[in-house]
């Protein structure tokens, strides 16, 4: 038995994890970013300035949560958004920091990843689908900062070696919600609110999603929902427009990996991928695995299972 510390500082949340490889179970902590009424994300220097608040309290109450008994076998921690030259956040600097003192003061072995490659673990422990790994499949990422499909393939140096097949040219699926939110008076992170006023609509929309090749295009959602608003259109429907467009677009890509690629496995991850009208639809005409809502937004656990991962050769 071993257990693994995992941290993950993104432009959202502040992340600690804790994963024990003999009963295989998470423990983790994590808090949301403060954000002003209003606004749609932090800068940069007010993210990192977030983290160094509160991650020490993150990470002393992860450990109070775990007993006195708790004894380290390796740490974890996710140093950029994704596996690709130049990929670069300052916000994941403060994790980092905090993860080498750790792994260094207390002779641990260290695992730096990807945020994204977070997300695929943590998707495939929620899912009980972490045998996936070293073989291939397919996963979706949706989140403020990311939409994208992706073909992975065992990798010895990253555990996944992650190609990119489709993937949105403008606005992020997390962003046109964080937006329609913000245009309907919601509170950022707007996810959760506005799955609930779209579930009070009794309208179902059809949409065809704007593609070029394999890649979309989100920015009309916002124009159409500003529309939509402004002629009137009930709050619920607005809302619901915004999410059965994005649903559109993970149909199309999904179609798209079944054709292209045969039957392989799919896997779904981010925030937006928490919707449960989402989730509910495609896991109803495509199947796929899916990380439950609390390993679904940014989180550590799946830091934590890669830092055991690459350290031990198991999970």
């Amino acid at each position: 038995m071993a257990v693994f510390l995992g941290l993950d500082t993104s432009n959202y949340t502040t992340s600690a994890a804790l994963y024990d490889n003999g009963i295989r179970t998470v423990v983790q902590n994590k808090r949301l970013l403060a954000v002003k009424d209003g606004a749609l994300g932090l800068r940069q220097s007010d993210a990192v300035f977030s983290h160094v608040k509160q991650l020490g309290e993150i990470i002393e109450e992860l450990a109070a949560q775990a007993g006195e008994h708790l004894v380290l076998s390796g740490v974890g921690v996710s140093t950029k958004p994704r596996d690709a030259e130049g990929s670069y956040m300052p916000c994941f600097l403060v994790g980092e920091l905090a993860a080498r003192t750790l792994a260094s003061m207390n002779r641990l072995p260290l695992t730096c990843v990807s945020h994204q490659s977070g997300h695929i673990a943590a998707a495939l422990f929620s899912s009980g689908q972490l045998s996936l790994v070293g073989r291939k499949f397919a996963a979706f990422h949706l989140s403020g900062g990311t939409t994208e499909c992706l073909l992975v393939n065992p990798d010895r140096e990253h555990i996944f070696s992650a190609e990119l097949i489709a993937r949105s040219l403008d606005l992020k699926a997390g962003q046109a919600v964080d937006r329609i939110g913000s245009m309907l008076g919601l509170p950022f992170p707007a996810g959760r609110q506005l799955e609930r006023l779209a579930l009070q609509s009794k309208q179902r929309y059809r949409i065809k999603p704007s593609f070029h090749g394999t890649d979309c295009s989100l920015s009309g959602i916002e124009n159409r929902c500003r529309r939509m608003l402004d002629d009137g259109a009930a709050s619920c429907d607005v809302a619901r427009f915004c999410i059965d467009s994005i649903l559109a677009v993970v149909e199309h890509m999904t179609a798209f990996v079944k054709e292209t690629y045969g039957d392989l496995p799919v896997v779904y991850s981010g925030g937006v991928m928490s919707n449960s009208i989402i989730r509910k639809e495609i896991a109803r005409q495509y199947g796929g695995y899916f990380a439950e809502p609390q390993f679904s937004s940014d989180n550590a656990a799946g830091v934590a299972v890669l830092a055991c991962i690459s350290q031990t050769g198991g999970f």
